[in-house]
């Protein structure tokens, strides 16, 4: 499968004192403003670290889900947060934390699944930066707890069984 996605920035003015807009072809993003304050600061509006955090969170989850179908798995839910860390005119770090409800997975699966969608996730290889996934929660229905399902988490791809 092969297709290309089309988004557009304008910037008007200086790097501090400007202002920019962003347009993708979907109009999910239209003239969504941006500007040094927005990315250096708190300022109104987006910024490009954010937008890539967002597609990383949202690329990472889908090609998740895609694995665990294919590994005869269905998710409840599978949320994604993507910190994005900015230092030194550089992306040197993502961190994604994920909480997630995936009905009788054992903790081995979802480690070598979790871990392969990292590394097939298109997003994941374009990105030169470190990409950690952490926090990976599985949540079990209260009615499940004691019938030999664990909670478990990863930190840093270390796994922790509670």
């Amino acid at each position: 499968m092969k297709f290309t996605r089309k988004a557009n920035a304008q910037w008007m003015g200086s790097g501090k004192e400007g202002k920019g807009i962003l347009t993708t072809a979907s109009k999910t993003l239209d003239k969504t403003p941006y500007s040094f304050h927005s990315r250096f600061e708190e300022g109104k509006g987006t910024n490009p670290e954010e937008l890539i955090g967002a597609a990383h969170a949202g690329c990472f989850a889908m090609q998740l889900s895609f694995l665990l179908g294919e590994a005869g798995f269905t998710p409840n839910s599978l949320d994604v947060a993507a910190k994005v860390t900015f230092e030194d005119g550089t992306i040197t770090l993502i961190t994604l934390n994920l909480e997630g409800d995936i009905p009788e997975i054992d903790a081995e699966q979802f480690q070598q699944i979790a871990h392969k969608a990292k590394e097939v996730c298109p997003v994941s290889k374009v990105l030169n930066a470190t990409i950690v996934e952490c926090a990976i929660v599985i949540f079990i229905p209260l009615e499940m707890i004691g019938k030999g399902l664990p909670i478990l988490w990863f930190q840093d791809m270390r796994l922790w069984v509670g």
